[in-house]
């Protein structure tokens, strides 16, 4: 039977900002997010790719500001928004202003990088009136050039002493509606700076590696590298960082933290990988039931898809649905109870029509 995965962790204690009217920090959720790719300044393009995004899960949305024409619209992308969205901004703070007036839920900035303390006076202020936070963002790839010079290269104590110098320059400012994030492409160097800026600070987290890759290799490092600060209790927003779909980066998000015990829901499926016992087409058989289930959406169960009767009988019965495969046929398990057998050829739509069942009776016994 299926059981609510307790995380391996706790989470590390932080205070709570609000991104629209998503919570991020304390003892909420863990909300995943990613970026629109789409050229800012096409508002039908933009608010499209964000309804794409939010029907694969995602929760919150960062879109770029980096010209004049798209602070413009800014504000229109926001009105036909489903979802709250970060503008993200860089050198000039004139655009930080505009899109916190166009209704950001939340600014992306380096501080270091839109000017001197007055500048940084300006955007915070404007904050603070629009009650919106703020997400310092540091990144391996752009540090300032003396902490490049101090040390080396971009070291995980690098980063830290930027993230600390431009949450310096918001405290001074007595703003504390704060975030942030320490980015690099590689896991080991993004893991020790979160690691250190966590025993020194109680902001919550926006996790990430940046730059992750194309969706095989980026997917691994993005869940390796997560995975690792997520199961020791630090995070409290992540975005995968693919090249390619934003979807995937959002499916990939919510199923790493699934993984982990941190968020409830979505289907999830234990097949076996298959060998020299199996003696059906597992490959086939797994890939359609997979996609059936997705057609049925019933979150929160497990399903089990085994090929071979060593395994397969003892995954099968400890799934919520499960099938073990046979000498071309399959038997399906229901919470541990074998309900039927059934030939190969009619092995996925016999079980989909249970997984259709079994949704149909949760419902109604949850009416």
């Amino acid at each position: 039977m299926s059981d609510q995965l307790k995380p391996l962790s706790p989470r590390r204690k932080t205070r709570q900002v609000m991104v629209g009217k998503v919570p991020v920090g304390g003892d909420a959720p863990i909300p995943v997010q990613s970026m629109t790719k789409t050229d800012s300044r096409d508002v039908e393009a933009t608010v499209s790719q964000i309804y794409s995004y939010a029907g694969a899960g995602c929760e919150i949305v960062r879109v770029s500001v980096p010209t004049k024409k798209a602070g413009e619209v800014f504000h229109e992308i926001v009105a036909r928004s489903p979802i709250p969205i970060i503008a993200d901004i860089h050198f000039d703070y004139r655009l930080a202003l505009v899109a916190a007036d166009g209704g950001a839920a939340c600014l992306r900035i380096n501080p270091g990088n839109i000017g001197g303390q007055d500048r940084v006076r300006a955007v915070v202020e404007k904050a603070g009136a629009k009650g919106i936070s703020i997400r310092i963002g540091v990144n391996g790839g752009s540090l300032e050039k003396d902490l490049l010079e101090k040390f080396g290269t971009a070291t995980p104590e690098a980063m830290v002493e930027s993230a600390l110098r431009h949450l310096e320059m918001l405290e001074k400012e007595g703003f504390h509606n704060t975030k942030i994030s320490l980015k690099a492409s590689d896991v080991i160097r993004t893991v020790q700076a979160y690691r250190l800026l966590a025993a020194q600070v109680d902001y919550p987290f926006h996790l990430g590696i940046t730059e992750a890759g194309t969706p095989f290799g980026g997917t691994i490092r993005s869940s390796i590298g997560m995975g690792i600060l997520l199961g020791e209790g630090i995070g409290d927003t992540v975005r995968v960082s693919l090249t390619g779909d934003g979807e995937e980066e959002c499916k990939v998000g919510h199923e790493m933290l699934r993984a982990l015990g941190l968020r409830e829901g979505g289907i999830r499926m234990v097949s076996c990988p298959s060998c020299g016992r199996v003696q059906i087409d597992l490959n086939r058989v797994a890939n359609e039931i997979e996609a059936g289930l997705k057609e049925i959406n019933h979150e929160g169960i497990t399903y089990a898809v085994m090929g071979c009767v060593v395994n397969g009988p003892g995954e099968a019965r400890d799934a919520d649905l499960g099938v073990a495969g046979g000498a071309g046929e399959g038997l399906i398990y229901r919470r541990g109870e074998l309900i039927r057998k059934v030939k190969e050829e009619d092995l996925v739509p016999a079980f989909l029509e249970e997984a259709r069942k079994f949704k149909a009776e949760k419902e109604l016994a949850g009416a």
